[in-house]
C-alpha cells in the first residue's frame, strides 16, 4: 500500500517570479529542516530547457514511538535527490525528488509542477503530488501515516519559504499563499522517474 498526497496552491506571483525565487528559497525561516543544497549537474539543452540535479540534506527527527523501535545510531539526516526541468517556452518548472537513504524504512517520492495559472492572470499554480511507501513488516501503515503527516507539514513550510523568497526578491511584504489541499489515499505503485 502506498499513501498518495495531492495539493494545489495558488501563488500570487508571475511564473517568472516563481521561477526566480525557486532557486533562492533556501535558507529561509520556514525550512530550517533543510541543511544543505548542492548542484550536482546542470545543463541547458538545444531547445533551451534547463535540466538540473541537486542534492539536499534535511533533518529527520523520528517520532517518539519510532525511537523505541529503531536503533539509536540511525542517521538523523535524509539525503534527497531533486531533478528539475525548466521549460521556458511552456512556462513550467517540474521537479522530481526522492530520498536516497533510509529507503528500507520509507521512500518518499514527490513531483511538483509550477505553471502559469489558467484562471488568474499574473498568478502561478503549484501542483504537488507525493507517494509515500514503506516495506517494514508490521509497521508499514504507521510509518506511511507518519510520512504523510510529515510531508504535509513540510510542504506547507516549503510554500511559506517560497513566498518568503518571493517577498525578498521583489521587495514586497510577506503574505502567505492560499492553498487548496485535496487528499486521496489509495494503493498505487511508486512513480517511475
Amino acid at each position: 500500500m502506498v499513501k498518495y498526497f495531492l495539493s494545489q496552491t495558488d501563488i500570487k506571483s508571475s511564473w517568472e517570479h516563481v521561477f526566480s525565487a525557486f532557486w533562492q528559497r533556501y535558507p529561509n525561516p520556514f525550512s530550517k529542516h533543510v541543511l544543505t543544497e548542492d548542484v550536482v549537474f546542470r545543463e541547458v539543452t538545444p531547445d533551451n530547457t534547463l535540466i538540473s540535479r541537486r542534492l539536499l540534506t534535511k533533518t529527520n527527527h523520528l517520532p517518539r514511538w519510532a525511537e523505541k523501535i529503531f536503533p539509536s545510531n540511525l542517521s538523523r539526516s535524509v539525503f534527497v535527490i531533486e531533478d528539475s526541468i525548466v521549460d521556458p517556452k511552456n512556462k513550467t518548472l517540474t521537479t522530481f525528488s526522492w530520498n536516497i537513504n533510509h529507503t528500507r524504512l520509507m521512500v518518499v517520492e514527490e513531483r511538483c509542477v509550477y505553471s502559469m495559472s489558467q484562471e488568474k492572470q499574473a498568478w502561478s499554480l503549484a501542483k504537488r503530488e507525493a507517494w509515500i511507501s514503506s516495506g517494514v513488516f508490521g509497521f508499514s501503515r504507521a510509518i506511511q501515516e507518519f510520512g504523510l503527516a510529515r510531508f504535509k507539514s513540510n510542504q506547507t513550510k516549503a510554500m511559506r519559504g517560497l513566498d518568503y523568497a518571493l517577498s525578498i526578491l521583489h521587495d514586497r511584504r510577506y503574505v502567505p499563499a492560499r492553498s487548496t489541499v485535496h487528499r486521496v489515499l489509495f494503493q498505487h505503485e511508486p512513480m517511475e522517474l
